[in-house]
């Protein structure tokens, strides 16, 4: 009897998913101050006032803007390590997510261009057992967004290079932005300790820094959590080693 009935049966199921689903989201959506994105057929991407969804959740959060289009489609995200860079960066493609799929979004207003997809360089990992370094990973991950990515996608690089020899790294990031910027023309943010990057801002259309903003008083680093157009000058790996605990020696 049950087969008989299963194709009225399926449809329920699908019917109360998605019942499910919508009311989920519209509950996050004013329990959390989310608001209804304008998705657009262009290439612009503004938000105001975002927020990270799961971050905002776990400590006093500072929300803040970018804005994207044809010709500011790549930004070199500079700043000290633990400043936010990354939090900033996954903001971005978790409201192009959201937004995407019919629900609120983390801020206060935005207007999200469609993509086709959303390609990411984040984090450490390796495969040690299948002969893969922690570098290898990150090339195949880069390798596999050069290849894949087009106009219409948003990439998120969250350092690029780092794994390998100075000048080997900054050759790869360098050659990574000319080509994306160059040839791929995806809307990227690209968060980098290699400051001689930020001289691309100058010489390739379409490529502009911003970065999170530090104040130094007294030797004490206060890092702001707000992103600012411009490069930074310094990543204040010392004091953030010194906040880990490594001896003074």
């Amino acid at each position: 009897r049950v087969a008989g009935h299963a194709s009225l049966l399926q449809d329920v199921g699908r019917a109360l998913a998605e019942v499910d689903t919508l009311a989920s989201l519209a509950v996050h959506a004013v329990e959390n101050d989310w608001h209804r994105p304008e998705l657009t057929d262009g290439d612009e991407l503004t938000i105001e006032a975002g927020r990270h969804p799961v971050v905002e959740g776990t400590t006093e959060f500072v929300p803040n803007d970018l804005f994207m289009d044809r010709d500011r489609h790549f930004l070199i995200v500079t700043g000290p390590n633990m400043s936010g860079k990354s939090t900033y960066m996954r903001q971005a493609a978790l409201i192009t997510l959201l937004a995407q799929t019919g629900s609120f979004v983390p801020a206060r207003a935005a207007t999200v261009g469609l993509v086709d997809g959303i390609y990411t360089r984040v984090g450490a990992l390796d495969e040690l057992a299948q002969g893969r370094s922690t570098f290898m990973v990150e090339m195949q991950e880069l390798s596999n967004i050069l290849h894949s990515a087009t106009e219409a996608s948003l990439v998120i690089l969250d350092e690029v290079g780092r794994g390998t020899a100075t000048f080997d790294g900054i050759s790869i990031a360098w050659a990574a932005t000319e080509y994306i910027a160059n040839e791929v023309g995806a809307k990227t943010l690209f968060a980098t300790h290699y400051h001689e990057l930020t001289a691309l801002g100058d010489s390739l259309p379409g490529v502009e820094n911003v970065h999170v903003a530090a104040d130094e008083s007294d030797g004490d680093v206060t890092f702001l959590r707000t992103v600012r157009d411009g490069p930074t000058d310094r990543s204040y790996g010392v004091h953030v080693a010194d906040l880990a605990g490594v001896p003074e020696p």
